[in-house]
């Protein structure tokens, strides 16, 4: 009989009710079925799956019809209980915490098993409240978008936090240097180490117990990224950050530390007076901002949307999108149209093949910014892009503002000029009818699935932490 057909542990249940009901142990059963008594015995536990022709006899032995016996249902409250406890202990989420199974032998009452199985279900609510579902993840994603656009995108506090720390440290103007950064982790009471064999699922780990906090070793010779994931870890301990209780606070948290670590990098008292003077040279550049602070092009576009708007009245857009025209990264209040879900989640939707965050990847040279204008329904935007490659292929870092704020800008004067109708399909998602008639029935293309569909999301404490590679690394590092 095929396993499928029934669940084996009801099926053994049944059976042990129905020889019970009719008086027999199982050896007299056994007996009169043509099967040892130990064989039954493996069968009502659920340890063995029975011939049809054996459970036929055993029907006819007991007084009942097949179909009495082959029912999915328990056969009474207790049959019940001991099967879902049974179910409860096999799962992953009981055996990941390593405590040996409740054995359940006749002396175990009712009301013992129900206390359990309580235990269990709450064991399991928990677990399932801290997985956050693809559209769990997308809507705090956007939440917590939607409320900083509210705020322009600017964080008072974390501003003043930073200044602070850094005047604390000695930092007066100029790129922050990686001494600068240690002396400000000392004051902290931790020591920078640069290690090898950090666990793969983590950028960073800070030791609060020794006062250490532990980064990968350069792999660009003064970048700053050692510097950015440092001031992150620190960010933590000033923000007094205590473990997520859901997705939308592990988000929260990501944004503050990763705020407080451009606030360092591009201190708000040099970036706004660098920002006015290049206001008032109508010469605001990306680039430039960039370099004056020693920073990445995707940082200095992103600080962009802290101080733009809060400081000069500009509204704006930025853009991080792949090469596949997919938006990883996104901030706007310039009312640019942008594709979204039905979730209001942007991150993930293919941007328009007209706009310059794709076009820019048409440019043969990838070393400078490239200018665009794009009539759009909602208006007229200028748009700054540069283009960039990493180990997972290529991506542009665009920044841009409605028509009339160009003036502010270099490369104002480009004469590139696209329209985009989106979200209409017919501007850049639906084939001409002539390819469409050409192709209709003719082809089948294979779809790329991107992987992050089938990711784990954050879970835990600790989102995305594996727990025992941390703890294994703290206790390799703790003694040395």
């Amino acid at each position: 009989m095929p396993q499928a057909t029934i669940e084996l542990t009801t099926l053994g249940h049944r059976i042990r009710h129905f020889r019970v009901a009719s008086g027999l142990t199982l050896d007299e059963l056994g007996s009169k079925v043509g099967v040892a008594g130990s064989h039954l015995s493996l069968i009502e536990n659920g340890k063995r799956e029975p011939k049809l022709s054996l459970l036929q006899e055993i029907a006819t032995a007991t007084g009942i019809e097949l179909s009495q016996l082959l029912s999915s249902e328990p056969p009474n409250r207790r049959a019940a209980l001991e099967i879902e406890l049974e179910r409860v202990q096999a799962s992953q989420v009981f055996r990941r915490l390593g405590i040996p199974p409740v054995k359940v032998s006749k002396g175990v009452s009712d009301e013992t098993i129900e206390s359990i199985l309580g235990l269990h279900r709450e064991l399991q609510r928990r677990e399932s409240e801290a997985i956050a579902t693809p559209e769990e993840a997308r809507r705090a994603n956007t939440d917590l978008r939607l409320r900083m656009r509210e705020h322009n995108n600017y964080l008072g506090d974390i501003e003043k936090l930073a200044e602070k720390q850094l005047k604390a440290a000695g930092h007066v103007s100029g790129a922050l240097t990686h001494r600068t950064v240690s002396v400000m982790a000392e004051k902290l009471g931790f020591e920078l180490i640069y290690v090898n064999d950090l666990p793969h699922s983590t950028r960073s780990i800070s030791d609060l117990e020794n006062g250490r906090i532990y980064l990968p070793p350069a792999s660009i010779p003064g970048g700053h990224g050692l510097r950015s994931m440092a001031l992150q870890a620190m960010a933590h301990r000033l923000l007094e950050h205590q473990p997520p209780a859901d997705y939308g606070e592990f988000l929260q948290q990501r944004l503050e530390i990763n705020y407080y670590a451009a606030c360092c990098l591009m201190p708000e008292t040099a970036s706004v007076a660098f920002l006015t003077q290049a206001k008032r040279d109508r010469d605001l550049a990306v680039e430039d901002f960039r370099d004056a602070f020693g920073v990445t092009h995707e940082a200095a576009g992103m600080r962009m949307t802290n101080l733009l708007t809060e400081h000069f009245g500009i509204p704006l857009h930025f853009l991080r999108v792949d090469g596949s025209g997919a938006i990883s990264r996104v901030y706007e209040n310039d009312e640019l149209p942008l594709p979204m879900d039905v979730t209001g989640a942007v991150e993930g939707q293919i941007v328009c093949k007209w706009f310059s965050a794709r076009s820019a990847f048409e440019e043969q040279n990838r070393t400078i910014e490239h200018y665009q204008y794009t009539d759009t329904p909602s208006g007229t935007f200028w748009c700054s892009s540069q283009t960039g490659t990493t180990s997972d292929g290529e991506f542009s870092i665009t920044v841009g503002v409605p028509f009339d704020d160009a003036k502010w800008f270099r490369g104002r004067e480009t004469q590139k000029r696209a329209i985009s109708t989106c979200p209409d399909e017919s501007c850049c998602r639906r084939p001409s009818g002539d390819a469409a008639a050409r192709w209709a029935g003719k082809s089948w293309p294979s779809a790329r699935v991107h992987m992050q569909m089938f990711s784990p999301l954050p879970r835990g404490a600790f989102p995305g932490v594996d727990d025992n590679e941390v703890y294994s690394f703290l206790e390799r590092h703790a003694t040395s």
